[in-house]
């Protein structure tokens, strides 16, 4: 532009910034899950992690989960339990209560609490007067079950109790499996997404600053979505070489994540059903904060072991640190930088969602309408409706030694992919070592046949 013009040459279209609206509406079902929502009643009749195990230790610990504020402890008879903040005597908050040998005690008057609620002792009381106020009074309290490093929690209708759900990559011999907590400042959905997103590793992970994880997630690769019972999968099925990568991810519903390996997959070198190193549970803290408690997990169809140190899980949920300075952050942008800069609670009704995005757009569709079924009144469903523990599940990678033909390269890697994933869904009835070697087998032959 030269001094004598007064303005730009406008293309049609172009600078758009006046007329666009900086905010539009957030998808209100989704985001809300307090008690009384419909998404926060859907989510309370599932199992969900509060916090790690080592979190908890001889004092009662103050929680937030959904919104509700609760107290953690664990007795001297070592059970868990999980309780209203609120003393229903005096409402004193629980949180300076005392953990008895079995229970814990209000630190105001001394009433005394089993771990489900129940009144144990009330002293200084006049005689005939306990038996009419116990009969009365209870705290709230909800049921509490340790496994492998997390302590979860049923907080719906005692009566809708599932079984608690085992998964299968989680009972796989001779591997380790870290606790670890990752604390996002935004609304749980936006954390969500990134698991039916698999081209954002393309891009976050990969191209945009430096690679997070390996050399070989840079590949766009052919995506492929598939709809489950009770789950969503996206696959990303790359070129590497003269290998074909194919990386599952995966949701269970509703908030539990599983994905391939971090840092021991990188389409090199075959990888025969290589299964989760990363699984975990996108937990709402609140409508603007979320927790995902997870696992990080280490073995030869996992992660490597030598990537257990201090830094491993933070690496392994989101590429970086989570802990780092902004000027890192700006240069080397994670998942949490991704997830948190959309706001507190994003506005959904304004994305321009693509092909990319078929996983994310079908998983919520599935979402609203369960929350809407439960406030029909039909309950949900859960994996125990359809499987026995170990639950059978996909997270993970297959690497296999199939080199170009003379074909469309991108047909191939859309076949193998397909294929992959087909051969799992065959023998998903199967447990164990019976159904990994019916796979590994299965892939030996399809890898011979190319």
């Amino acid at each position: 532009m030269t001094q004598t013009e007064t303005k730009p040459d406008i293309t049609a279209g172009a600078y758009q910034g006046y007329q666009q609206p900086h905010r539009g509406e957030s998808d209100e079902l989704l985001v809300r899950t307090s008690r009384g929502t419909a998404c926060g009643e859907y989510m309370r009749r599932y199992w969900q992690p509060v916090a790690l195990t080592s979190e908890v230790e001889d004092m009662p610990r103050l929680i937030r989960v959904m919104s509700e504020d609760l107290v953690l402890f664990r007795d001297k008879s070592e059970r868990y339990g999980l309780v209203h903040r609120q003393c229903p005597h005096r409402r004193a908050s629980m949180e300076f209560g005392m953990c008895e040998e079995r229970g814990i005690r209000c630190c105001y008057h001394g009433w005394l609490f089993d771990i489900d609620g129940t009144v144990l002792e009330i002293p200084g009381q006049p005689e005939g007067s306990v038996d009419i106020i116990k009969q009365k009074s209870t705290l709230g309290a909800y049921p509490v079950h340790e496994y492998r490093g997390l302590i979860f929690a049923y907080l719906g209708p005692i009566e809708d109790m599932p079984e608690f759900p085992v998964y299968d990559t989680l009972e796989i011999p001779d591997q380790t499996l870290v606790p670890y907590r990752a604390d996002y400042v935004c609304n749980w959905i936006q954390v969500l997404d990134a698991i039916l997103d698999p081209i954002h590793t393309t891009f976050l992970h990969s191209r945009m600053s430096r690679p997070q994880f390996s050399e070989g997630m840079a590949e766009l690769g052919e995506l492929a979505f598939y709809q489950r019972e009770m789950s969503f999968l996206g696959s990303n099925t790359r070129r590497v070489g003269d290998n074909i990568w194919v990386r599952v991810n995966e949701l269970v519903l509703p908030n539990y994540t599983q994905a391939g390996a971090a840092f021991s997959a990188d389409g090199t070198k075959p990888i025969y059903y290589g299964r989760t190193a990363f699984s975990r549970w996108v937990v709402p803290i609140d409508d603007e904060n979320t927790t995902a408690f997870a696992w990080a997990v280490f073995g030869d169809r996992a992660d490597p072991h030598e990537y257990n140190t201090p830094e491993g899980p933070d690496l392994i949920e989101q590429g970086e640190l989570m802990d780092r300075s902004y000027d890192e952050r700006q240069r080397f942008p994670g998942d949490a930088e991704a997830v948190e800069g959309m706001g507190r609670i994003a506005d959904q009704k304004m994305e321009h969602l693509a092909a990319s995005d078929h996983g994310i757009i079908q998983y919520r569709k599935k979402l609203r309408k369960l929350c809407r079924d439960l406030e029909k009144g039909i309950k949900p469903k859960h994996t125990a409706d359809y499987w026995s523990n170990p639950v059978p599940t996909y997270g993970g990678d297959t690497v296999l030694n199939v080199p170009r033909n003379d074909e469309d390269d991108s047909q191939l890697l859309k076949s193998i992919g397909e294929t992959v994933m087909k051969l799992q869904f065959e023998v998903e009835k199967m447990t164990g070592d019976e159904r990994d070697q019916k796979v590994i087998d299965a892939l030996k032959r399809l890898e011979a046949g190319h």
